[in-house]
């Protein structure tokens, strides 16, 4: 059974999903909802993803330490990898990626994979541009992406 928390940021109300001890879903609507859920604000890694989170958007943390399932296929779980690889403040494209991942010709299929990436910001596919370094293909939508990628730069910025 999935343990359920919200949590407050800058961008508004994040939804934090858990079974089994890892982080399973990042989620921003109500309808993106388990249907079998159980809402627990003292579940062990949903307290620490909360706590990583806000330290993240505090420009304190740059990099997530968290136990993660997001599921997938073989070659989605591979792009998430390499995602979770790409530095904070740090873009790389989708063709980089693929190659990356062994497939250099597929940047359309790690497209793919990132919109189904059920752990946005935990794993940070709003780092992942197009070729020309135009913010494209962003699931949570191009405003959020342009948000998180701002929020980045101004903490590097600061440092």
């Amino acid at each position: 059974m999935e343990h359920i928390t919200f949590i407050s940021s800058p961008i508004g109300k994040i939804g934090l999903s858990a079974e089994d001890g890892s982080l399973v879903r990042v989620f921003f609507k109500a309808s993106d909802l388990p249907e079998q859920w159980l809402r627990d604000d003292a579940e062990p890694t949903l307290v620490e993803a909360g706590r990583q989170l806000k330290a993240y958007f505090s420009g304190e943390l740059t990099e997530f330490d968290l136990p993660l399932y997001p599921g997938g296929s073989a070659f989605a779980q591979s792009v998430l990898a390499e995602t979770r690889k790409i530095p904070y403040g740090a873009t790389a494209s989708y063709g980089e990626i693929a190659a990356r991942v062994g497939n250099p010709k597929a940047a359309r299929a790690v497209g793919g994979a990132l919109n189904r990436n059920s752990l946005p910001i935990v794993i940070p596919c709003h780092r992942v541009l197009a070729s020309n370094g135009a913010l494209t293909g962003y699931a949570c939508g191009l405003e959020m992406k342009t948000m998180l990628l701002r929020l980045e730069k101004h903490f590097l910025e600061r440092s």
